[in-house]
């Protein structure tokens, strides 16, 4: 599987995790629940709880405008890579990982000065990708 593999998955989490990571791109719960029906999946509940523990093991975040999910793709990472950001192309879809070490560097001077204690941080940017920028 990848480095993500450290966490002792259930058969569920497994299979969440395998849809999320073959679709490359971000899917609903309910997507995965259609993907997974021939494998024993019959309501939603089971694709969320998986999606819960895959996404607290840091192997699957939530793109919160789209309501979604994606593998993430830091391949060494184990969970641990801290803030996730992702560049969204409103034209394609097309969805890709980044680390936003300057952004973060910002908000930590912002959240020590305010006094405010930070639990998680997700970047999310929406625009054009270079792909469709360069196809019109």
């Amino acid at each position: 599987m990848s480095a993500h593999a450290h966490h002792e998955l259930t058969k569920n989490q497994a299979l969440v995790f395998q849809s999320l990571s073959d679709a490359g791109g971000p899917l609903t719960a309910y997507a995965i629940l259609d993907l997974l029906r021939d494998n024993g999946f019959r309501a939603p509940l089971q694709v969320y709880r998986a999606l819960d523990k895959l996404v607290e093991f840091g192997m699957v975040h939530r793109l919160e405008s789209l309501n979604a999910f994606v593998a993430c793709s830091h391949k060494d990472c184990a969970g641990g890579h801290g803030a996730a950001a992702f560049a969204i192309c409103e034209k394609c879809g097309d969805v890709r990982e980044f680390t936003p070490d300057e952004a973060m560097s910002s908000l930590k001077k912002w959240t020590e000065s305010e006094g405010f204690i930070l639990d998680r941080t997700t970047i999310e940017l929406r625009g054009t990708c270079k792909n469709c920028i360069t196809a019109n």
